[in-house]
């Protein structure tokens, strides 16, 4: 009897271990543990490229360090999710790897000639270990030797097996109060020689904007359907704020100040940088500047190899402001923050200098950022407080089409597209 209490205790054990463990993971871009600095995810050879690629042919690059400075084991995974970013319930592991469903990431070298010393990861999928079979939305899932549930990072990636064509245009906003300021997505369909038998059942579409998923527009119908041909020609619907181009920091080398520095701080422990007081920029007319559309890259103008040669630096930001704002908090926010609003990169005011301030542990390279506005009790960013929007703004934009026949048992990606807004 005390054996089958035991067997039945560690089983329901197991069992809130895992449902905790499935309540932790977060199934978007997120890094898990303070020890880990500068990720990048994208497709091999195309650094500002979102994670999307063909289901038969290219490669996913991941790179991550370890601020530890040790060799830890990492093991990673991938999970087919649903268009909701959920997981596929009607699949099991093998129905979409193929290979082994866990590998160890044994590619790692230690940092050279640098204050601050670590190891980097790197990691290219799919390789002769684990293939996909299937198109769809996957999460790629990095760990410890302790499991899963000690989880490192996450990372969304897109698997598309073409099959119908997008057509997509930008237009200014049908609503009269945001012509100015923001940009409507039009597009068409066209999927001749691929029936669909219910395409207001069977077909969804999702459109994010510069590669941050917290601005998708998700579940998005055909409007009209016409023999071959599913037109998306909403008024009003599929509409995105303008912003600004992104405010940018160049951080290639820490040997003189480049234009956004005031004063480079270095000692035996590290760097430390000051940059110069920002100001608001919602009053100024529109300025085209070319930009990465909030995307950064690790490099070094001194050295060969910025993944292990690369240094760290602690950087202070400074938004100038006589008075505080009232009803909400601001954050630096961007793809250094994985488009999320981060506790580290809350600005606090300053009544001393009039300025907000915070700081953030950047590696060398050139950063795109914004300043946002959060009202308080919520999460939604708002970029007229402190940057203004506007239609004229150059962004990049990503349609992706998912497909579930009737009796289908997971979503399919057949067509994804990005294009720019003035391009």
């Amino acid at each position: 009897m005390r054996i089958w209490m035991i067997l039945v205790f560690c089983s329901l054990s197991a069992i809130i271990t895992y449902a905790q463990d499935e309540e932790s993971m977060k199934y978007e871009d997120k890094v898990y543990k303070d020890f880990v600095g500068a990720v990048r995810f994208h497709v091999n050879g195309a650094d500002l490229s979102l994670p999307m690629i063909d289901l038969t042919d290219g490669q996913l690059y991941l790179t991550f360090d370890d601020l530890d400075a040790d060799v830890k084991y990492y093991y990673y995974t991938i999970v087919h999710c649903n268009k909701d970013w959920e997981p596929s319930k009607d699949l099991n592991d093998m129905d979409y790897i193929d290979g082994f469903t866990e590998e160890e990431i044994d590619n790692y070298e230690f940092s050279t000639n640098t204050l601050q010393p670590y190891t980097n990861y790197t990691l290219a999928i799919p390789n002769v270990d684990m293939r996909w079979k299937i198109s769809g939305n996957y999460v790629l899932k990095i760990y410890t030797d302790d499991g899963e549930q000690d989880l490192v990072l996450t990372r969304r990636f897109i698997v598309v097996d073409s099959k119908v064509n997008i057509k997509p245009q930008v237009t200014r906003a049908f609503e009269a109060g945001k012509m100015r300021t923001h940009q409507e997505i039009d597009f068409a369909i066209d999927h001749e020689g691929f029936p669909i038998a219910n395409p207001k059942q069977e077909v969804s579409v999702s459109i994010i904007q510069n590669g941050n998923w917290s601005s998708m527009k998700s579940n998005v119908q055909p409007l009209f359907v016409k023999n071959e041909l599913l037109e998306y020609d909403y008024q009003g619907k599929i509409v995105f704020p303008g912003m600004k181009e992104f405010r940018y920091l160049d951080m290639r080398t820490f040997r003189y100040r480049t234009d956004k520095m005031r004063e480079i701080f270095q000692g035996p422990d590290g760097t430390d940088i000051d940059l110069i007081g920002e100001k608001s920029r919602t009053d100024l007319p529109y300025l085209f500047e070319i930009d990465m559309n909030g995307n950064f890259i690790i490099e070094h103008f001194h050295e060969d190899d910025p993944n292990t040669e690369g240094d760290y630096a602690l950087v202070n930001f400074y938004l100038s402001k006589d008075f505080p704002y009232e009803g909400g908090s601001l954050y630096v926010f961007g793809k250094l923050t994985d488009w999320s609003l981060q506790n580290a990169y809350k600005m606090e005011y300053n009544p001393e200098i009039r300025a907000y301030e915070t700081s953030a542990y950047l590696k060398h390279g050139f950063y795109n950022y914004m300043y946002v506005y959060v009202p308080d009790g919520t999460t939604n960013v708002v970029y007229e407080e402190v940057e203004g929007n506007y239609f004229e703004t150059e962004n990049d934009y990503t349609i992706i089409v998912y497909y579930r026949p009737f009796g289908g048992r997971y979503d399919q990606v057949i067509a994804a597209n990005t294009f720019n807004s003035i391009k």
